[in-house]
């Protein structure tokens, strides 16, 4: 799977996502890569099947149906974070940052990113990790009351969300 590739378009339909009116200026979903996806539906398929060998009836095919199903939703789950500019905040899936509040906004190239995220890492700061998303943005902040010095939070188009940022 990829990721939604509108840059312009409605706000979110999640409910205190910014304001519905104002169009999005920048939406990113973070879904979950398609080589995610065979494990869990092999660990069940092959889980399914060994109960399915040491009991006929109903306990044959009862592991299917419930297995495969939450094979797909474990994907489907992880692949629910999403980025978006719109009303004058930064939202990362339910966390919310004012755009006033950004300092400056530095991309965090893929061979960079393990640096980023350990020994450069500050306790305090915000992250937004998924390993499928080679690339990162930190946007670094100007709060004098938030003791969050900034915040990491990994992308597929990290130059679009940052010049969407310095806007």
């Amino acid at each position: 799977m990829s990721e939604s590739a509108e840059a312009t378009s409605p706000a979110a339909d999640t409910p205190g996502q910014g304001n519905e009116s104002e169009p999005a200026v920048y939406r990113e979903r973070l879904f979950a890569s398609w080589w995610t996806w065979p494990l869990p539906l092999v660990m069940a398929i092959l889980l399914a099947a060994e109960v399915h060998m040491g009991y006929p009836g109903i306990r044959a095919w009862l592991p299917y149906v419930l297995l495969l199903p939450i094979a797909v939703a474990v994907p489907l789950w992880l692949g629910r974070t999403k980025i978006e500019i719109t009303g004058g905040e930064l939202w990362v899936g339910d966390a919310h940052l004012p755009l006033r509040f950004i300092e400056d906004v530095e991309v965090v190239p893929a061979e960079e990113k393990r640096t980023a995220l350990g020994p450069d890492l500050d306790p305090a700061a915000f992250v937004v990790h998924r390993p499928w998303a080679p690339t990162s943005v930190r946007v670094w902040l100007d709060d004098e009351d938030d003791p969050t010095p900034y915040w990491v939070v990994s992308t597929r188009r990290p130059e679009q969300l940052a010049a969407a940022l310095r806007r």
